[in-house]
């Protein structure tokens, strides 16, 4: 049973973190302990826990630089092991266990235009270091729908079939990331899979907190990029886990995200109805948007297990109750790819 709301942090991140069964059935079924690079982003936290709860007899490490001192307590207190490491120091890549189970979730999005050199480093290089160094391992990587070009509104969205096209610098070194991947797993017959998620949601970031947050704020809402995807952080979770089960050699990747097409000017009206605000709209729909096909993630996993209509509700909750927010806006309106 979903609950009607979340009241606290704690009871939103048990939620994200809640591992449907068959994620414990494929976890169960690969051998070894699991490795969680970059475990400090958005979903990190919860993905290990979630990995944890799964699986309580791996052992589930966690590697992140740790800025944050905090969030690795919240970690070691969830029962998974933490690492503080640079990723883009060599060395320290190398001195990681190696582990026959690996998640990499790291990278660099916010900030990208103007930061260009960070970018590419952190989306090619560190890839590289780690598809070179974990050789022996099951590898998911988590990328992004952001390398397949806009898709025409109306006609079928980018499946794994459509050659990518990323537009704008970020996107170009997450294709690179993949690119990467792929080349280390053909030379070393390295299983793996490549998440290309679009988008996440959460209560603190995503494209129904943001929408939401401008509805409540009296903000207008840009609908150029007038339809999106998303997926329940959990359910985006669960499924990078499963793939460790489902990895092909060489990786191929596989999209993550929800079966609808979203208007954003239906979002925005929507939650201008459970907030009771009024909405602004501003723009006009372009004939083009960032769509993804899930299809083949849907018949291999199933539906995801949050509908589109109980995550607006709790967003909805949260936002009205000034519930914490990472402040991390998705800029899911982008269309030039300067993120």
């Amino acid at each position: 049973m979903l609950p009607n709301r979340f009241a606290s942090v704690d009871e939103l991140e048990d939620q994200l973190s809640a591992p449907p069964p068959a994620v414990v059935d494929d976890l169960a079924a690969v051998d070894g302990d699991l490795l969680l690079l970059g475990v400090a982003g958005k979903m990190g936290p919860t993905l290990a826990r979630m990995a944890r709860r799964a699986a309580p007899g791996k052992r589930v490490l966690g590697v992140a630089r740790f800025s944050d001192a905090a969030l690795r307590r919240k970690l070691e207190a969830w029962g998974v092991e933490t690492l503080a490491a640079d990723l883009l120091d060599r060395a320290a890549v190398e001195a990681l266990p190696r582990w026959p189970n690996v998640v990499f979730a790291a990278g660099h999005k916010f900030g990208a235009s103007g930061n260009e050199p960070l970018t590419w480093a952190m989306n090619t290089h560190v890839p590289a270091l780690v598809a070179d160094t974990f050789r022996a391992s099951r590898i998911v990587a988590f990328s992004t729908g952001n390398v397949y070009p806009l898709s025409p509104v109306g006609q079928a969205a980018a499946d794994e079939s459509t050659p990518p096209a990323p537009i704008g610098e970020y996107a170009q070194s997450c294709l690179g990331r993949e690119r990467l991947f792929q080349y280390f797993s053909a030379r070393h017959g390295t299983p793996g899979r490549i998440l290309r998620l679009n988008y996440a949601i959460d209560m603190r970031y995503g494209v129904l907190a943001d929408v939401a947050a401008k509805v409540w704020r009296g903000q207008p809402v840009d609908v150029s990029m007038g339809y999106v995807n998303v997926i329940w952080q959990g359910d985006a979770n669960a499924q990078a886990l499963r793939l460790l089960r489902h990895c092909t050699t060489p990786s191929t990747p596989i999209n993550c995200t929800g079966p609808e097409t979203v208007s954003v000017r239906w979002l925005a009206q929507a939650f201008g109805t459970l907030l009771e605000r009024p909405v602004q709209v501003v723009g006009q729909e372009a004939p083009t948007a960032l769509l993804s096909d899930a299809g083949q993630a849907h018949a291999r996993f199933g539906y995801p297990t949050v509908s589109l209509r109980q995550m607006l509700q709790w967003v909805a909750d949260w936002v009205r109750h000034e519930g914490e927010s990472y402040n991390k806006p998705t800029k899911f309106e982008v269309r030039d790819g300067r993120f």
